[in-house]
């Protein structure tokens, strides 16, 4: 019996080792550094205390404790787990096209929605 948990246990401890490196295997992404300057560059125009992306969703950008407070609906961000993140999910356009961010401008790079989607996923420090 316990012969037959190992060889069932080992396998699946060794699939979730690999999945470990994988994720560590990507550079930290910072908030100060990475994050932030998309944020100021793409958000924080109307998600800023009195803009009109605010005023509709309670949301600011404007600094790390803010935007992790979220909307008035709640937390906006899952750290760990991006597609729980409604955040990156409205970046990465995995939403109705009504509702994309940033809301009237121009789509963000793919580049710049790995950062965040790889940021969420380290954690999303404010680092």
């Amino acid at each position: 019996m316990l012969s037959n948990l190992l060889k069932v246990s080992l396998p699946v401890a060794a699939l979730l080792g690999l999945a470990a490196c994988e994720t560590s295997k990507q550079p930290a992404v910072s908030f100060k550094s990475d994050i932030k300057p998309l944020l100021d560059h793409n958000c924080s125009e109307c998600h800023n205390d009195g803009g009109t992306g605010t005023m509709a969703s309670g949301l600011q950008t404007v600094n790390y404790d803010l935007l992790m407070k979220g909307t008035k609906y709640g937390p906006v961000i899952v750290p760990g787990n991006a597609d729980h993140s409604t955040f990156y999910r409205l970046i990465a356009g995995k939403v109705d096209p009504s509702i994309q961010m940033p809301h009237g401008k121009e789509k963000l790079s793919d580049a710049d929605i790995k950062k965040v989607e790889t940021w969420i996923q380290q954690g999303a420090k404010n680092n």
